[in-house]
């Protein structure tokens, strides 16, 4: 069967049954319909004193066109905790549209360890995108209103640095030029667009920790400049109480379950590759109250979503994981060996190795924070006992413990050896620690990234890069305490998506930098990454469709 056939056979309970499950009363849950909630404030303030249950984190290789299924496994993961009689919560970031209709597919999981209901999930869910979008185009629309009102702030219409945003791909729109008409059009000038999951409204959500901290945050904006270069912030144009009215429902962690009714709390949704990539820190912070173990996850590779997570989001929420699970697959190591996808189901001992280097670097990285790394070898029909072995001893021999995962066909039954070795992981000490100090400078960071993580010989900058560093700086020295958050191709170590394995002997190039002052950290943007994605020769929309009955068909 279909994911989505799967997801639609699944004995789904009343999610107030679940929110009790959980110790959740009823006047702090809002319905949105018979299986979906969101989770009030009332309950982060009544549970703020409850001691924190384990952090788990969840990464990946580098991802390669025979999918590795990160989510998958964080789902079975929460599952098979369960199953061994530890309560567990799921954390995850919601799906865009864009990679829906586009060629990635959703983030509900798949086969018999996906959260439902897929298809709301994985659609229009509880509007939170949608929010985000407009409260970001609200403030847009003030920006040109203030030019064409008199621009009394002086704005270089030359230097609006904040553009507009779309939750689809929609290449189209990543140059355009808006106020074209006439006079009462507006005023001519060059605009952009991004993905709506790329956007520092997006960013700011899943990092404020109340609506106070939410305003603060959206008034520290930097919008523009003037024209004799002083900043222009959000607050300026005294948009962040509107902004904030408009995010008032979507700041809170929506409330759904598993295939085999475990709790799982979606919410927030920032891209790893171009974005931190994690879900909001409320929610996060609130599966941690609810639960002896919050499994969350963190997009793309371990190169890209764990260390945003680890730098960025542990830097601004305090918080310490006390185990990082990193998942692989036989095909990715032989994808990286230089195996072509159709014959990645043949046993290639050879190739498996070569391509193992991937996944030592991630556990290599990984070992630098400090913390108990589980390797979760995700299994796959055609994979061979030889090959399965060959990965574990490559584990052992880099200093992490493996298991295999079935969660993808057995549900929470095929992942109890990694629960099992989870939980022996959360066990142990975690010495969890940062990559670099605040007190690095914005080169320093991003150079420390590059070599230690990426395994760069060093950094390019473009003269456009520097001087918005220069800019930064100048702003004064708590902008430069910042931490970095790089927009990079998720299938390579590299800013070259075509280097595969452990790329060596490169550099990183930086063409871009922006100041994200709302989101408190600085953006840096390398090789021939878009925040703007584009649509595939096929997308996956012209598959999808609906029945009178209002039956979706096509969602994977």
């Amino acid at each position: 069967m279909t994911d989505i056939e799967i997801a639609g056979n699944a004995k789904m309970k009343p999610i107030i049954e679940v929110a009790h499950s959980l110790g959740i009363e009823d006047d702090e849950i809002e319905l949105y319909g018979k299986y979906k909630a969101k989770i009030s404030d009332h309950a982060l303030k009544r549970l703020s004193d409850k001691k924190d249950g384990k952090l788990i984190l969840v990464t990946a290789v580098n991802p390669t066109p025979a999918g590795e299924g990160k989510t998958t496994t964080t789902v079975g993961l929460g599952m098979a905790m369960e199953k061994i009689g530890k309560k567990s919560v799921i954390a995850l970031r919601e799906p865009s549209l864009g990679p829906v209709f586009g060629i990635k597919g959703g983030a509900a999981g798949g086969g018999y360890a996906q959260v439902v209901p897929m298809e709301d999930i994985n659609l229009h869910f509880t509007g939170d995108f949608h929010a985000i979008t407009a409260a970001n185009n609200l403030l847009c629309a003030m920006i040109d209103n203030h030019i064409q009102q008199g621009n009394s702030l002086d704005i270089d219409t030359r230097r609006i640095l904040f553009g507009r945003v779309t939750d689809t791909n929609d290449r189209a729109l990543r140059r355009v030029v808006v106020g074209l008409g006439g006079k009462a059009d507006g005023v001519p000038r060059e605009d952009r667009f991004m993905i709506t999951v790329a956007s520092e409204i997006m960013a700011i959500l899943c990092l404020a920790e109340s609506i106070s901290d939410l305003k603060k945050r959206l008034g520290n904006i930097l919008v523009a400049y003037t024209r004799d270069s002083k900043p222009v912030h959000a607050s300026d144009l005294k948009a962040q109480g509107a902004m904030a009215a408009l995010l008032k429902d979507a700041i809170k962690p929506n409330l759904v379950q598993t295939i085999e009714n475990t709790p799982a709390i979606i919410h927030g949704g920032p891209f790893a590759n171009i974005a931190h990539g994690c879900n909001s820190v409320r929610a996060t912070k609130l599966a941690m109250k609810l639960a002896d173990y919050a499994i969350t996850e963190a997009g793309f590779g371990a190169d890209l979503g764990a260390e945003k997570f680890l730098d960025i989001k542990c830097r601004f929420a305090g918080l310490k994981p006390s185990a990082i699970v990193l998942v692989t697959t036989v095909r990715a190591m032989k994808y990286n060996g230089g195996i072509a996808l159709p014959d990645l189901k043949q046993e290639n001992i050879d190739a498996l190795v070569k391509g193992s280097e991937n996944l030592v670097t991630h556990i290599e990285n990984l070992h630098r924070y400090g913390v108990p790394i589980v390797v979760a070898i995700n299994r796959f029909g055609t994979d061979t006992d030889a090959e399965i072995a060959a990965v574990a001893r490559i584990c052992e021999e880099n200093g992490a413990d493996c298991a295999v995962s079935d969660v993808f066909s057995r549900g929470g039954e095929g992942g109890i050896e990694l629960a099992e070795k989870v939980v022996e992981a959360c066990e142990k000490e975690s010495r969890f620690k940062l990559l670099y100090p605040d007190d690095y400078s914005i080169k320093e960071k991003i150079e420390c990234i590059a070599k230690n993580i990426y395994g760069a010989d060093g950094v390019n900058y473009d003269d456009a890069a520097l001087k918005a560093i220069k800019d930064i700086e100048s702003l004064g020295e708590e902008y430069s305490r910042y931490p970095v958050c790089i927009a990079k191709t998720q299938y390579s170590l590299s800013d070259d998506m075509k280097k595969l394995g452990r790329p060596r002997g490169f550099n990183i190039n930086v063409r871009e930098v922006r100041l994200s002052a709302g989101a408190g950290f600085i953006v840096v943007i390398t090789g021939a990454i878009m925040t703007m994605p584009g649509l595939p020769r096929v997308p996956a929309a012209e598959n999808i469709d609906v029945d009178d009955d209002g039956k979706i068909t096509g969602l994977f």
